[in-house]
């Protein structure tokens, strides 16, 4: 039987909920399907950050690099600076162990209703992947006259021709795997930003030139985010920077019909480091601890570690039932407009998985 050493971050909020639904939930697969998860609990984040100043043990990169895939369910309180919260555990596992593409498919199921009014037989089924280790989100600059009248902050994005290479180059490559438009939209801002995106653009371009059999579309971010909302069933993979993507994804999540139902992956596709995979819904302290917070997300999380474990089949079997309990409409919690409790969600896919 191979075993799988996952970390587990549960974190803040909601996290500290789906989490353990989630362990339920993979128990029956591993029996089913004959290999073992062995978890360990790392008990980082905004609590931790109360009692000892810093997000997560000094050490805690060498304490994950163990690890084959880490499994996170939230971080974030408001009592704790957003831009503590990210670079104080977040973007470092992404950094320290290269998961460059971020991957958030968005998927309209049946049985949830988009708040989109979309024409007949029109679905939406996309990816959209997310340059996740420079870009906007390098964090190269500082302050000078810090937090005095006449402050001044310089914030500098990085983007280099290998990082932009790599990940439209796993975008062409998920487009393929795909196998329904086998379309790559490139989400740029070119026209305003005329060094780093423009040489998004042109890498964009040249990678493009190696996969003739997929097509192509440029959009700029803006006319992106609005086609989002008015023709969202055009679109198959989209690659954009990190910035870009990050809110781009978001805007997927919700015309799809709940941020409950958006998962992501940081990959590194070489797998020299574990990857991580985390719902995109965040700790949602306005609902924490009620139990009503939907974890089909993080089950989704957990259908895209399995496949990158070689689990492919248990992968598809957490899907199809999240599938089946979303279109008979019983189960389903407020998010999406029911009264269910988590538990009862988890209840029900684990049943379909039977």
């Amino acid at each position: 039987m191979k075993t799988h050493q996952i970390a587990v971050i549960a974190g803040d909020g909601v996290g500290q909920e789906v989490i353990p639904e989630v362990k339920r939930l993979l128990t029956p697969l591993q029996a089913k399907h004959g290999f073992h998860l062995e978890y360990t609990d790392y008990p980082w984040g905004s609590d931790y950050y109360h009692q000892h100043g810093r997000m997560a043990p000094a050490d805690f990169l060498e304490q994950l690099r163990k690890s084959e895939a880490i499994l996170l369910g939230a971080v974030g309180h408001p009592s704790v600076p957003d831009h503590i919260t990210l670079n104080g555990l977040l973007l470092p596992i992404r950094r320290t162990f290269d998961q460059y593409a971020n991957i958030r498919p968005a998927r309209l199921y049946k049985g949830v209703a988009s708040p989109l009014a979309l024409r007949r037989n029109e679905e939406i089924d996309l990816v959209v992947v997310r340059e996740n280790t420079e870009g906007e989100y390098a964090q190269i600059g500082g302050f000078v006259y810090h937090e005095q009248p006449e402050e001044v902050a310089v914030q500098t994005s990085v983007f280099t021709r290998r990082g932009v290479d790599r990940v439209v180059r796993v975008a062409f490559e998920l487009a393929r795997k795909r196998n329904r438009k086998k379309k790559v939209t490139s989400v740029t801002k070119s026209n305003a930003q005329g060094y780093s995106l423009v040489l998004w653009d042109r890498a964009f371009q040249a990678v493009a030139a190696e996969y003739p059999d997929i097509a192509t579309e440029t959009l700029l971010v803006d006319a992106a985010a609005m086609n989002f909302i008015r023709r969202p069933e055009s679109f198959d993979v989209v690659v954009a920077s990190n910035l870009f993507g990050d809110i781009l994804s978001d805007i997927s999540a919700m015309i799809v019909g709940s941020m409950g139902l958006a998962p992501s992956a940081n990959l590194d596709p070489s797998r020299r480091n574990p990857s991580m995979f985390e719902p995109v819904h965040g700790s949602a302290p306005d609902i924490a601890f009620q139990g009503i917070v939907n974890p089909l997300a993080t089950f989704l999380c957990a259908a895209q570690m399995l496949e990158h474990l070689g689990h492919a089949v248990a992968a598809g079997e957490i899907e199809q039932s999240i599938v089946t309990v979303l279109a008979e409409t019983k189960i389903r919690t407020p998010d999406l407009g029911g009264r269910s409790k988590t538990a009862q969600v988890t209840d029900a896919v684990i049943a379909g998985l039977q």
